[in-house]
């Protein structure tokens, strides 16, 4: 693998290049600019980015994030015009977000790889005076040939105030202006009226609206298994509700008659409890796990890496320090945890639970228990899944995918709101043990343990 230094540079074979960006900490935005010889893009459309996600025919490509790889951008040097002289790619902090920095962003790696070439690397250096962007690489011509060069290049402005130099209009957020006092208008009716002419009868026509920085809805997706999916969510917002639902339909006919009650739990742990562990929230551990990890909030009391409470009673395990929200303790949205489940529905159906105060909120699991004998039958013929949604255009279904009969318990997904996008959704679909009643534990560090908590059985 061939690796460039800061100002290096590197002869391109023919074909499409693909750069994928790779960073710790922080989350960054990939972008690409299509830029002529005198160092100016043609037109807005030649920002390539989230909201813009092609250029030229497609011969420059924005990938987001997925299962195939990280975010990345996608050139084909030989399908771009002869105006097009360089293509920027450009890493960017959050524009909705003016006190992320890369500070906060470790480990920034971008690689670019061609068919039939080895892939090339390239580490910018730490940016820690509060640069918002940085050009990382750019693809220029020299002859008829193209290369790739290494930039790193930090830049204060952020991505709106970067691609501006580069000859962008930025859509500016929308200021309210005061309305304007009336005036009183006379008139003398001697006074015959100015006549119109032609110019003023003729509008011009309007100008392409400006690329709009501001990350679009998810829309509705649905979660492969193991997967996840971010949902982009103001922290300080204190009229969003994010809900989350567990539907089931009951299945077969066969199933309803047998009863079809199911019930949701939502375990909590709140920002001032959480910690951000070293283990992948939603991550399965086993008995005996000990968080560990810095605290998602520093100024919160308790040290990293504290040990959950441990309650014992007859017939009860562990729980831990913080809770749950279910059919028994449904909760509140008005004050502390800011979840609420809103009843017990004993039929097919849908039980929610209203999550609000996203800052006050580290990760909430998403279990479903099977009572009065459900057990014997999975949970997925019941036809159950949860939904969770911001109510802004951003919805995602975690299904079940496994049969797994005789479990009273499946904890299906978690909510992770330290993530620093807004909420990241985890697939999680692990089920207890066979004919076992004890309940899902959440640890401080949004790991998962089943067959850990109490045992609370249901009465019809």
């Amino acid at each position: 693998m061939a690796e460039l230094g800061k100002g290096g540079n590197i002869a391109l074979g023919a074909g499409r290049v693909t750069a994928e960006l790779h960073s710790v900490g922080e989350p960054v935005d990939l972008s690409a600019l299509l830029v002529g010889a005198d160092g100016k893009v043609r037109s807005d459309d030649d920002m390539v980015f989230y909201n813009q996600p092609s250029a030229e025919a497609g011969a420059v490509r924005h990938l987001a994030a997925d299962a195939g790889g990280p975010e990345r951008i996608e050139v084909d040097p030989a399908a771009l015009p002869a105006d097009v002289d360089r293509v920027v790619l450009v890493g960017s902090c959050d524009p909705d977000d003016v006190a992320r920095t890369f500070r906060e962003v470790k480990e920034v790696r971008m690689r670019a790889v061609q068919d039939g070439a080895e892939p090339i690397e390239f580490r910018p250096p730490d940016l820690t005076d509060g640069e918002r962007a940085v050009l990382l690489l750019e693809i220029y011509r020299r002859g008829e040939a193209w290369k790739l060069r290494a930039i790193g290049q930090g830049y204060a402005e952020g991505l709106a105030g970067l691609a501006t130099d580069y000859g962008v209009r930025v859509e500016e957020p929308e200021v309210e202006e005061p309305e304007a006092a009336d005036e009183e208008l006379s008139y003398d009716a001697t006074t015959p009226a100015p006549p119109v002419t032609a110019s003023a009868s003729t509008s011009a026509p309007a100008p392409a609206p400006a690329p709009s920085l501001v990350k679009p809805p998810l829309g509705t997706i649905s979660l492969d298994k193991g997967g996840q999916a971010s949902i982009s969510l103001d922290k300080g917002d204190r009229e969003l509700v994010v809900t989350a639902s567990l539907e089931w339909d009951g299945g077969s006919e066969q199933r309803r008659k047998r009863g079809a009650d199911l019930d949701l739990y939502a375990l909590f742990v709140p920002a001032s409890k959480a910690v951000r562990g070293v283990k992948t929230p939603g991550t399965l551990v086993k008995s005996g796990h000990v968080p560990q990890g810095e605290p998602f909030r520093p100024e919160a009391n308790g040290p990293a890496g504290a040990k959950n409470t441990v309650t014992k009673g007859k017939g009860q395990g562990k729980d831990t320090a913080h809770g749950v929200v279910y059919y028994k303790r449904l909760g509140s949205v008005k004050n502390r945890p800011f979840i609420c489940l809103d009843g017990d529905a004993r039929v097919p159906g849908c039980e929610t639970v209203r999550i609000v105060r996203p800052d006050e909120q580290g990760y909430v699991l998403l279990c479903a228990y099977s009572a009065v004998s459900n057990g014997f039958g999975s949970f997925r013929s019941f036809g159950a899944k949860v939904v969770v949604t911001d109510g802004r255009g951003s919805t995602v279904t975690v299904p079940l995918f496994e049969n797994a009969k005789t479990r009273y318990w499946v904890a299906i997904a978690l909510v992770d709101f330290t993530d620093p996008d807004g909420a990241a959704i985890h697939h999680i679909e692990a089920y207890g043990g066979r004919m076992t009643e004890r309940r899902p534990v959440l640890h401080l560090d949004g790991a998962v343990e089943m067959n850990g908590g109490p045992v609370e059985f249901k009465r019809s």
